[in-house]
């Protein structure tokens, strides 16, 4: 089978590409409105891209009819975010964090997700994840410039918030403990709970 994605609608291109690129992980992003409201969202889109400076890149899409959505709002107005990481313990607050809600409306509140102070950042974080990096803006980057769809959200990582419960007694982080969900095509989702080793060549 080939695939022209020049000849594919967008619609179609996006559901080969969701399908066969995975899994993908789940960047959880909570952001605080310059009016104090926070705001609540998943993203399957997203990277580590840099250690050095350390640096995440989430991808927000723009709303049908190009309506910016609330995070990359948040992020645009206060320059700070805090990317979550989801669990398979989380994986349904993350789901019902994803519905469609009027501009101003916290999912925290309206899904009923708990949530606690930031130490670097003004947003709240989720609590309970095992993982939480809270992060400044660097810079937003549409795309593509001739007619964005999207914006790419690169993020420096201030502090990393980990659950001790993930680790190892040597202090690493284990895979399995850590149960992360991974996005699929569709409705699917994969945990990485299954893992192997292979050594890298000299």
């Amino acid at each position: 089978m080939q695939l022209d994605f020049t000849q594919l609608a967008p619609l179609d291109a996006y559901r080969w590409l969701a399908s066969t690129v995975t899994p993908r992980p789940i960047a959880w992003v909570s952001t605080l409105s310059k009016d104090g409201v926070s705001n609540l969202a998943p993203f399957s889109f997203f990277q580590v891209i840099s250690d050095d400076p350390p640096t995440l890149m989430v991808n927000v899409t723009t709303r049908d009819g190009g309506e910016l959505k609330d995070t990359l709002r948040n992020v645009q107005e206060t320059g700070e975010l805090v990317i979550q990481l989801v669990s398979f313990g989380k994986a349904e607050a993350m789901n019902a964090s994803a519905a469609w809600l009027p501009h101003g409306v916290s999912e925290f509140e309206n899904c009923g997700i708990a949530c606690e102070p930031s130490l670097r950042v003004g947003a709240p974080r989720v609590k309970g994840v095992p993982v939480a990096f809270e992060c400044r803006l660097v810079e937003v980057q549409p795309y593509p410039r001739a007619n964005p769809n999207c914006h790419m959200v690169f993020a420096e990582v201030l502090l990393a918030h980990i659950d001790d419960e993930v680790l190892t007694e040597a202090g690493r982080v284990d895979p399995q403990r850590l149960d992360l969900v991974g996005r699929l095509g569709g409705s699917a989702y994969a945990r990485t709970r299954e893992t192997f080793s292979m050594a890298r060549p000299g």
